[in-house]
């Protein structure tokens, strides 16, 4: 395929957060694909520890006052952008007050309130979908990286099947050695379906404790593609991926690699 456009949901990205080997990822891989001459969009979560100020952060106003209904409330979406210098790209942020903090924090919110680790990931992802059907843009290639996106494929895949926003575009996964501070709410697949997710396609998850295995696996059925970014993904992770096609690529590689395993698809 020709790829031209990529959209990229992402969990982490240095320098926002710390480096480690996720946030690396969720800068190099739009750098790098952006220096290859794609069009690439680049969301994550507004995370409390991000200081808006020194980082330039500014609301789009254009995309921010939907409402996200997550278990039959309404959560308003707030999207902010800014531009990373050191990297040239812009990076669009999903907030909202429910799940990420409005203050300074030391950590990330996943870790801090880990209870509504389940409604967040719905959040972010309905968020950057919904962002996406809006500015009319449509992506060749969707990476996700990290488990916060890891509902992306399952959401694209059934509820937007059909949109033109989606319906051609090839869904890679990123694996990580990586964990969840603690299993998702055994509701998750309840609220999905409220969601609008048919309960066939949910059937896999019904009234389960979702460990970060179970969650991967899970996505990875609505996956189209891989890449290995680390090692020690862990074997159920990897049997779940099974025949789909796998790249291995950390830090340090020249990002043509990756385009041409996303032209391969």
């Amino acid at each position: 395929m020709d790829v031209k456009k990529v959209l990229f949901i992402s969990q982490e990205i240095a320098p926002y957060v710390p480096e480690n080997r996720l946030s690396l990822m969720g800068r190099i891989l739009p750098q790098g694909i952006k220096e290859q001459g794609i069009e690439e969009r680049t969301f994550m979560p507004k995370y409390g520890m991000i200081a808006e100020r020194s980082n330039q952060l500014h609301e789009m106003i254009r995309l921010s006052g939907m409402n996200v209904i997550i278990d039959d409330t309404d959560h308003p979406l707030i999207i902010k952008v800014a531009t990373l210098v050191q990297a040239h790209f812009q990076v669009y942020f999903i907030y909202n007050e429910d799940y990420f903090a409005s203050n300074r924090i030391d950590d990330l919110e996943m870790n801090l309130s880990p209870q509504d680790n389940d409604e967040r990931s719905m959040f972010f992802v309905r968020a950057v979908i919904e962002s996406i059907r809006k500015m009319r843009w449509v992506p060749d290639i969707i990476q996700c990286t990290g488990w916060i996106s890891a509902l992306a494929p399952v959401y694209i895949r059934t509820l937007y099947g059909d949109d033109p926003s989606f319906r051609d575009a090839k869904i890679v996964t990123a694996l990580f050695n990586d964990s969840i501070p603690t299993a998702l709410d055994a509701r998750l697949s309840e609220k999905m379906h409220q969601d609008g997710i048919p309960k066939n396609a949910l059937k896999p998850i019904a009234g389960k404790e979702l460990t970060y295995d179970d969650l991967m696996a899970y996505s990875l059925k609505y996956s189209d593609a891989v890449i290995e970014c680390q090692e020690g993904v862990s074997e159920k992770v990897l049997e779940a991926a099974g025949s789909l096609p796998r790249l291995q690529f950390t830090e340090g590689e020249d990002a043509s690699k990756v385009v041409a395993f996303y032209e391969s698809l």
